[in-house]
């Protein structure tokens, strides 16, 4: 299980470095079915953490901050009920929230006349508030943010850069929040060194595949790791 989670940990990250997110969805699935609900999402917060460290050099010029600061601001008041949910729930309904989550977050292109209305500084408050709470208890905070880059007409370029941004200070307090991870230290370097290979990979990666090739990978293997992780919660549920 750990070979299969390193692989696909190297694949979040250079997709992560091509397309400017989705690292914690690719990863969700394989790493809360080795790890579990709870430990699995602490690891992958961590990881991300790591991936946005290398991400955010790059994108620092590009950085919109009047956006990203009410985002964080928002994200980070609400982290703590995320992290007390996650912490209070049961496995089964945990693994049923991640999953959900999951779901939504492969939905978020269909939330067009939704993100509408999500705009400005109330929508940038609202939203970053949603996505601190989805951080902090799944580590998939994108749904919320990419609806009110939509809404707020904000171009592709500045918000994947600060995104790099809002993920680090999201990923810094949930880590707070979570504590760090308690699997085997060994584990935990080589999901590390992945991610940072991954990053570095990336980098090349990006200079030769397509953005669009990206995503479709992306969506592929997110897509089966949020359906097993389903799958797992409603079997815990009827066992």
């Amino acid at each position: 299980m750990l070979v299969l989670t390193a692989a696909v940990t190297v694949l979040a990250a250079v997709i992560q470095r091509v397309t400017g997110l989705a690292f914690v969805l690719v990863l969700i699935g394989p790493i809360v079915l080795a790890y579990g609900p709870v430990e699995g999402v602490t690891v992958a917060v961590l990881l991300a953490v790591i991936a946005s460290l290398f991400a955010v050099p790059g994108a620092w010029r590009e950085v919109d901050w009047p956006r990203t600061l009410w985002l964080l601001g928002a994200g980070m008041l609400a982290a703590p009920l995320g992290a007390l949910t996650a912490s209070a729930l049961p496995e089964p309904a945990l693994l049923l929230l991640i999953g959900g989550m999951g779901v939504l977050a492969l939905s978020a292109q269909r939330l067009g006349p939704i993100a509408r209305h999500v705009r400005g500084r109330p929508g940038a408050i609202g939203a970053g508030a949603v996505a601190g709470f989805m951080h902090a208890s799944s580590g998939l905070s994108g749904p919320a943010l990419a609806s009110f880059a939509l809404g707020d007409d904000w171009p592709q370029r500045r918000f994947a850069a600060s995104a790099q941004i809002i993920f680090l200070g999201y990923g810094a307090v949930s880590v707070a929040l979570r504590g760090l991870p308690t699997i085997a230290p060994a584990d935990l370097l080589v999901l590390g060194a992945c991610t940072a290979a991954g990053m570095l990979a990336g980098v090349y990666a990006a200079r030769r595949v397509p953005p669009s090739v990206a995503r479709r990978v992306m969506l592929l293997c997110a897509w089966a790791g949020t359906l097993v992780v389903l799958v797992r919660a409603i079997i815990a549920f009827v066992v």
